[in-house]
């Protein structure tokens, strides 16, 4: 991980107060960008965001599948935990901590767009900042490359009908038009431009590949960071007035990361799986695909929605929750190679 990366919680915390600077300085600019839309999609955001995703969806290799069977315990395990525990356990503490136990600190007129701003941030398996966390635990590259092909092809015809019948089920109407141009604009379209470029560069050579590759990579993160100063910079009024807001959001975030990320590493042990797969099956277990969360969640909700705010605390913790799940991962790896694993994948 470069150090860029690594301290990415300072910059996402940089681009917040900046953000916020100028959405109380300088409204009138920011209510010019707000006002660049096309059928409720934000053009400027819209650019930013396929700039942030592209990049990343170029390193993945769909022929990558044909690995799935050698490593059919692990993607099972993670399988389990992406589609069908992730995303109902995240609607499940919203319900519980924002309705409910967080309900007094909150505006009424908000706890719906929170709500559907976790259940997006969710709804999705990260595909991008996984190969870094299986590298720091030194995962098998192979599984970890089949395991993101194979979510990413589920999520081209899951994403959809998951958010949907969650929001429908948190009683938040979600107009099916509107969701299905949020995953044709940011998974379809994404996907089938990346897999051209990525074709098209390696007829270039490897070489050419991995240089682009290179040359890719900051310009997806700061891409991010740009769209993280206009959320904010429309946000800024609301989080000036209820700074706690951010606080509470983040606590489902962190106990969904922590409860996903051990039941996959514990399931992993218990079917005897190898460290080099259990570890980055517990991170893809946990983390998310914020990118495509914010561009859902400007698109069904728009730039000043609870949901969007939602989505940005994702990516404000995201880094630092992940690099102490490798922490953990790395340091157990004795009491987990301990007790009869049985190196099977």
């Amino acid at each position: 991980m470069g150090g860029f990366e690594r301290y990415l919680t300072l910059w996402v915390l940089l681009c917040i107060g900046a953000g916020i600077a100028l959405g109380h300085f300088l409204p009138g600019m920011t209510q010019v960008v707000a006002a660049m839309e096309i059928a409720q999609v934000n053009l400027p955001v819209g650019v930013l965001i396929w700039v942030m995703i592209i990049p990343m969806l170029v390193k993945i290799d769909f022929a990558a599948l044909a690995q799935v069977k050698s490593h059919a315990r692990g993607i099972g395990v993670t399988l389990f935990i992406n589609w069908a525990v992730k995303p109902f356990s995240m609607a499940l503490l919203a319900w519980l901590f924002l309705r409910h136990v967080f309900a007094p600190w909150l505006d009424p007129a908000q706890v719906d767009s929170y709500v559907a701003g976790l259940i997006l941030l969710a709804a999705a398996p990260c595909t991008a900042m996984v190969f870094v966390w299986s590298q720091l635990c030194k995962g098998d590259p192979l599984f970890t490359l089949s395991q993101v092909a194979l979510n990413d092809a589920i999520m081209l015809v899951a994403f959809a009908p998951i958010v949907a019948l969650l929001l429908g089920i948190s009683s938040i109407t979600v107009p099916w038009d509107t969701l299905l141009t949020s995953v044709l604009l940011y998974i379809l379209v994404p996907v089938a431009i990346a897999q051209i470029l990525r074709k098209h560069l390696l007829r270039q050579g490897d070489a050419a590949f991995q240089r682009t590759l290179a040359w890719m990579g900051p310009m997806s993160m700061v891409a991010l960071l740009a769209t993280l100063v206009l959320l904010f910079a429309f946000q800024g009024q609301a989080i000036l007035a209820q700074p706690l807001v951010i606080a509470l959001l983040a606590v489902p975030i962190l106990l969904q990361v922590v409860v996903n990320a051990g039941l996959a590493y514990g399931l992993n042990k218990k079917l005897g799986v190898a460290h080099c797969v259990a570890g980055p099956s517990a991170l893809i277990g946990a983390s998310n695909f914020f990118e495509l969360a914010v561009a859902t969640a400007i698109s069904l909700f728009g730039l000043h929605s609870g949901a969007a705010l939602a989505t940005v605390v994702g990516v404000l913790i995201e880094v630092p929750l992940m690099l102490a799940v490798v922490a953990v991962v790395n340091r157990s790896r004795r009491w987990y190679e301990s007790s009869g694993s049985r190196a099977l994948s």
